[in-house]
């Protein structure tokens, strides 16, 4: 509660400081001018960038499950599963959150937590991550996965989503109106020509803003792999973990979860990547021991 209270205050502050420049650099009589009034555009991209953020956040679980055929396990299933939910159970108590729903799912090697609260979360492996590894390995990624839950990483992302989506609607608002007026000189209400180019300045914006979005997720899992260290007494299993994941094809995962799987990219596309290269953790776990 309290970093979406944090996130909230920070956004609503970058908002007033915003609008508080562009008052005292005419720029928002310079808007009202060509039609466009500032502040109620500032709430309404407050509201439009948040709304889906937090609605996603708050589905993560059912749209995981749905869409990866995951199913939770209890432990009566059988010997590995018993061990599977008593590994979760264990590692949550030391990280002092709740009990996770843990899950299942049939697919290549990949783990991942989601949930809107950290005492009702999700934490789910593939059949392929389970036959690749050793169970202190598994141990391992389990652990990493309860951090995310345990740092509120959930939150977080959804909340930094949020903040860059409404910088998107309302940078991409701004430039319409400039080009449709000087341009293509619409004078009263909007023409052809703000609609095409919002449209146009919101796709581009999303990827440039996806740089950052993603920049912190690579930042969270660091911390992640540090909690899984900490919960287990050493950073060798997990650095263990993340060298056999190095010479595994990790398994494609749904787009709305896909930041919270196992990814690995290389070259400019490490800019749009989620997770850091796994040499870079192994480095980071290294310096830990």
């Amino acid at each position: 509660m309290k970093r979406v209270l944090l996130f909230v205050l920070t956004n609503l502050a970058v908002m007033v400081v915003l609008a508080v420049v562009l008052k005292v650099l005419g720029i928002d009589q310079a808007m009202i001018q060509q039609g466009l009034n500032v502040g109620p555009l500032l709430v309404f991209s407050l509201v439009v960038g948040f709304t889906g953020a937090i609605i996603s956040l708050l589905l993560s679980k059912p749209m995981a499950k749905w869409s990866t055929g995951a199913h939770i396990i209890d432990g009566s299933e059988g010997a590995n599963e018993r061990w599977l939910v008593e590994t979760v159970r264990r590692i949550a108590g030391r990280a002092g959150i709740g009990m996770p729903e843990v899950a299942l799912y049939d697919g290549a090697p990949n783990a991942f937590a989601t949930g809107a609260f950290k005492n009702s979360a999700l934490v789910a492996v593939s059949s392929g991550l389970l036959q690749s590894m050793n169970q202190e390995e598994v141990e391992a990624v389990l652990g990493h996965e309860v951090a995310h839950v345990a740092n509120g990483d959930m939150v977080t992302m959804a909340l930094i989503q949020g903040v860059v989506n409404t910088f998107v609607v309302f940078l991409a608002r701004i430039v319409g109106t400039l080009v449709d007026r000087t341009v293509f000189r619409t004078e009263r209400g909007v023409g052809p020509g703000y609609f095409i180019t919002v449209m146009v300045c919101q796709i581009v914006f999303s990827i440039l803003a996806s740089v950052i979005v993603m920049w912190f997720s690579r930042r969270r899992e660091f911390r992640a792999d540090r909690g899984s260290a900490t919960y287990l007494g050493s950073p060798r299993p997990m650095i263990n973990a993340l060298t056999r994941l190095g010479g595994l094809e990790p398994g494609a995962l749904p787009q709305s979860i896909r930041a919270m799987g196992i990814n690995d990219r290389s070259s400019w596309l490490a800019l749009f990547s989620s997770h850091p290269p796994i040499a870079q953790r192994i480095a980071a776990l290294q310096a830990l021991a």
